[in-house]
């Protein structure tokens, strides 16, 4: 029954896209409510260098030394970033898009130079191509599971994991840095942490997903997820299911439509967003026109003689 289920070439594609978005969802929360976007999109191209520099020392395109030196080359991008911030000269924003889009051009030279005829490329980098995960599978006590949908589910678990052991720590941190730092929790140290894990990942999502849907999954859904919520532990929970069904729609309206399933998905999450910002129950546009228009409408009170 579930060898069946896995050898459908449906299940596996909707699987892994559910499972990178849920992964990819958590990490990027940080990102969205410490105002750093950007840096998963940094971060995602910026590790094509890093990438590159593990293959040509040691020859492997994948595996847990590929995700420990693109995890450095993430946090490489956020050290660099900082440091031309902290000259003055230029702010934040402007600082992150000169270091990434160098460390990707380094990246991309080094590929067409020593890499051409391997299968490391910017179109899988980038792309991806998950409507053909269900190709590459292992064997997992007996059954052929797909290679991406075991990694992913890994990255999940990590980053939950990490989430669930610093919950506290994190939260913190990212509402109120100094009070952090004052009850010794060391916020610098868990932002580093929680780079590092987006880096590895954005990693594990390349070769099925590439870094363009990475980025969706990353920061889309828990956009989304920050205008219908102001819990934390529900931003979690609203950012996964909205990657699931992102995943599953983006799928078979890819199919009847005859286009790209990852760049469907990606379409998906952003109609989500959309509706999360015009019908949100507290801050949607058409929400807010509606309680306005409730408001004028009552019936004014007299004041009340003394």
């Amino acid at each position: 029954m579930i060898a069946e289920l896995l050898t459908n070439t449906a299940l596996p594609i909707i699987l892994v896209g559910a499972m990178v978005g849920i992964a990819s969802s958590a990490v990027g929360t940080f990102l969205v409510l410490r105002g750093n976007s950007m840096l998963s999109d940094a971060i995602s191209h910026s590790i094509v260098f890093g990438i590159v520099i593990v293959w040509l020392l040691t020859q492997q395109q994948s595996g847990p030394i590929q995700l420990v030196g693109a995890a450095l080359t993430g946090l490489l991008t956020v050290l660099l970033t900082e440091a031309l911030a902290n000259t003055k000269r230029v702010k934040q924003d402007a600082a992150i898009g000169l270091v990434f889009p160098a460390l990707f051009s380094i990246g991309v030279l080094l590929l067409n130079v020593y890499a051409h005829d391997v299968h490391i490329d910017t179109h899988t980098v980038l792309l991806g191509e998950i409507g053909f995960v269900w190709l590459d599978t292992i064997d997992l006590w007996g059954l052929p599971v797909p290679q991406a949908l075991v990694s992913m589910s890994v990255m999940t678990l990590l980053n939950y994991g990490f989430i669930g052991l610093f919950y506290k720590e994190l939260k913190l941190a990212t509402f109120d840095p100094a009070l952090a730092k004052t009850f010794g929790f060391m916020p610098t140290i868990l932002f580093y942490g929680l780079l590092m894990l987006t880096s590895s990942t954005a990693v594990a999502a390349f070769d099925a997903v590439g870094a363009v849907l990475f980025i969706a999954f990353a920061i889309v859904p828990a956009s989304a997820a920050y205008l219908l919520t102001d819990r934390l532990w529900m931003m979690f929970i609203i950012g996964a299911l909205i990657s699931i069904a992102s995943s599953l729609s983006g799928y078979y309206l890819a199919i009847h439509l005859n286009v790209s399933i990852g760049g469907m998905m990606a379409v998906m999450t952003g109609v989500f967003l959309m509706l999360a910002f015009l019908a949100g129950p507290r801050y949607g546009v058409l929400t807010q026109l509606a309680k306005r228009r409730h408001a004028r409408k009552a019936p004014v009170e007299p004041p009340t003689s003394p």
